[in-house]
């Protein structure tokens, strides 16, 4: 078990080595750059023709963009030199000192910024995992027991239906038809938690009931799935010619068995509910991660795009190392050498 735990966490190095590569790379691709923003900005702030014109070599030398790429991910990375764009003097400042850079907007640090958003993309994520599995383990259990019954159809038909409709679109139903139909809207101010719990609650049950139900979908089918095989087996007949009641068989014997293959649906969850989060807080108006990216690609914040980036695949790769260590916990008879 150590031995594969080692192997396992210097696996997640490299492949972390490589995503910084790509997260520093790919933003750069797009269109446009962080100096045709602030000429932008400068130009309708000062009204129409008369915004003034930037010495666009200048701002680069102070963003540090003025360096080919190569040099600028050196820096990012901390293992080149970054000069102070006031002294001159060299300093090291990078992801190897523990730092992901300073923001091109605001005045803070990416980690300031990071740190800042995060607990709001927690708690939507918390949330929504607990009730996607509150609603698709019951359910998915119940429809095997009651195979090809009216319940079962029923069961089937709702994760069909939660599977083919985009979280997106239900989200922006949400927003638009209840103000058309009824004069209501969800509350678009966020409010922290520490300052009042339940309108706290209020404000992100919604995202994450629509987060939480596309998550539960896939998760329902596969609970059906596995527990339709583990009742099948013999193991099964054999406890309940012995006399055991079916719940007793069913929690007992059938559920922990069937669980593996769900363990590991809900490591591979994890994309989806970062992507996810994006979308809905970008549609409630929440300031948590996704709404950050958001804004960063905007503007065109280098280093708060990798910033972000970096975050949800660390916790994507650290997530589903979790899982695979849990395997032995479930299921005595895995092994890890």
């Amino acid at each position: 078990m150590r031995a594969y735990v080692i192997r396992r966490v210097l696996l997640v190095i490299p492949t972390l080595f490589i995503l910084t590569i790509l997260v520093f790379l790919l933003v750069r691709f797009i269109p446009g750059d962080v100096i045709d923003i602030i000429e932008g900005r400068m130009f309708y702030e000062g009204g129409a023709g008369t915004g003034d014109r930037i010495d666009r070599e200048a701002v680069e030398r102070m963003m540090g963009l003025d360096v080919p790429v190569y040099v600028q991910y050196g820096r990012w990375m901390g293992v080149l030199p970054t000069p102070d764009w006031m002294t001159g003097e060299p300093r090291f400042n990078g992801l190897l000192q523990g730092s992901l850079g300073d923001s091109l907007f605001g005045g803070l640090t990416v980690g300031q910024r990071i740190i800042a958003s995060l607990p709001v993309t927690i708690q939507l994520g918390l949330i929504a995992l607990v009730l996607g599995q509150l609603i698709a383990l019951p359910v998915g259990i119940y429809s095997a027991i009651r195979q090809d019954t009216p319940a079962d159809y029923a069961g089937r038909t709702i994760a069909v239906i939660g599977m083919a409709t985009p979280n997106f679109w239900l989200g922006i139903m949400v927003m638009i038809f209840p103000a058309i139909w009824w004069g209501w809207a969800p509350p678009l101010q966020y409010i922290s938690f520490t300052e009042d719990p339940l309108r706290n609650l209020g404000i992100l049950i919604i995202p994450s009931v629509i987060l939480g139900t596309a998550l539960s979908a896939g998760m329902m089918r596969m609970t059906r799935t596995m527990m339709l095989e583990v009742l099948r087996q013999d193991y099964i007949r054999t406890a309940r010619s012995k006399g055991l009641k079916d719940g007793v068989v069913i929690m007992r014997h059938a559920v922990k068995n069937a669980l593996i293959p769900i363990v590991t649906l809900v490591g591979m969850q994890l994309p989806i509910l970062v992507g996810g989060s994006v979308i809905m807080e970008s549609i409630f108006n929440l300031p948590g991660l996704g709404g950050l990216l958001v804004s960063a690609l905007t503007e065109r914040d280098y280093p708060l795009v990798s910033g972000v980036n970096l975050v949800f695949a660390s916790v994507v790769l650290l997530s589903n190392l979790l899982i695979d260590l849990l395997y032995p916990h479930i299921d005595p008879r895995v092994r890890y050498r």
